[in-house]
């Protein structure tokens, strides 16, 4: 039996990370010392950073220890976020968060993935759009692609694999809608 798969010709696509080898590791250096860093407790110093690094931070957002941000200048957040302690926002793409959102400890928003179809399984990516008052539970996954409307909650654990919609509690992998979140 044949291999079926071979990375040897893995491709990005003309994939960008969007900024230079310098300053890519500067953020690197920037991301461990001060957004990671699990002795890091002051929010407003992380903000600081990644602001500088590019992205755009409304006021109000706390971020938690070891949050780990690919990358910045692909990052957008509304105002009073929360970030909970191992967030992890792996944007290869733009990741927009709306406002009074909560992304709960270890969760991941993931905007890249690879191709199985593919022999070469090449690198792809979506978008990740998360509106107001959603709230995405501890350990959850948000994978490429998802757009998550407004007040839709993600429950311990789950997989968003396709959209959410506005004000339904999705549980499970892959995520299906359990209820309404109001009465």
């Amino acid at each position: 039996m044949s291999n079926k798969v071979s990375l040897s010709t893995y491709s990005t696509k003309g994939f960008h990370p969007g900024a230079g080898k310098v300053y890519i590791a500067l953020w690197y250096i920037a991301s461990v010392l001060i957004v990671r860093n699990p002795l890091m407790f002051f929010s407003a110093v992380k903000v600081l950073t990644l602001r500088g690094f590019g992205a755009k931070i409304g006021k109000g957002v706390v971020i938690k220890q070891g949050v780990n941000i690919k990358y910045p200048w692909r990052l957008q957040i509304g105002d009073h976020v929360w970030l909970g302690e191992n967030v992890w926002i792996d944007n290869l793409v733009k990741v927009v968060i709306g406002n009074n959102v909560c992304i709960s400890q270890g969760a991941m928003l993931l905007t890249g993935n690879h191709n199985f179809k593919l022999h070469s399984f090449d690198l792809i990516t979506g978008s990740i759009i998360i509106e107001d008052g959603v709230w995405v539970g501890a350990r959850s996954t948000v994978c490429p692609g998802v757009h998550c409307r407004k007040y839709a909650v993600l429950t311990v654990g789950s997989t968003a694999c396709s959209d959410l919609e506005e004000s339904k509690i999705y549980q499970g992998n892959p995520a299906m809608v359990k209820r309404n979140r109001w009465p």
